[in-house]
C-alpha cells in the first residue's frame, strides 16, 4: 500500500492513521488483487494480515511459516508475499508502537504496555473483521 504520510508520522503522532483504517486499506488491497470469491478474500486476507503482524511484531518468522507446514502451497505463497509486504509492515509497526508510547506516557511501564497493546490488538482485530465482496 502507499500513504500520503510516512510510519514516522505516525509514531509521532502527527497523523491519526491506526488499525482500523490500516486493516481497511489492506482489505482493498487484497479485493483488488484476489479472486472474487469471499472465502478466497478472507482467507488471503487473514494469511497477508497475520504475516504483517508476525513480521511488525519482531516474531520469529520461520516459527510462523512453521505453522503453515501441513500446506506446503501455502508457506510458499507466504514467502513470496514477504519481500511485497515490507512496507505494510513497517506501517503496521509503527500503529502498534504508537500505541505503546501513548501507554507510556501516560505512566505505565514498558512491560505493562507491551502486554496491553497486544491484548488491544487482540480485541481490535476480533471486533473489526474486514467484510467480504
Amino acid at each position: 500500500m502507499e500513504w500520503e504520510f510516512t510510519p514516522q508520522e505516525v509514531v509521532k503522532g502527527e497523523v491519526g492513521y491506526g488499525l482500523p483504517e490500516f486493516r481497511h486499506d489492506l482489505a482493498e488491497e487484497v479485493r483488488r488483487n484476489v479472486s472474487t470469491d469471499t472465502g478466497v478474500f478472507t482467507r488471503t486476507y487473514h494469511l497477508i494480515y497475520d504475516l504483517c503482524y508476525a513480521l511488525a511484531t519482531s516474531k520469529d518468522v520461520d516459527s510462523h511459516y512453521a505453522a503453515y507446514a501441513y500446506d506446503p502451497p501455502t508457506t510458499e505463497f507466504l514467502r513470496e508475499l514477504q519481500p511485497m509486504m515490507s512496507a505494510n509492515v513497517e506501517m503496521l509497526g509503527a500503529i502498534l508502537q504508537r500505541q505503546i508510547m501513548d501507554r507510556i506516557a501516560a505512566g505505565m511501564p514498558l512491560e505493562s504496555a507491551l502486554a496491553e497493546v497486544g491484548e488491544w490488538h487482540d480485541r481490535q482485530v476480533a471486533e473489526h473483521l474486514p467484510v467480504g465482496r
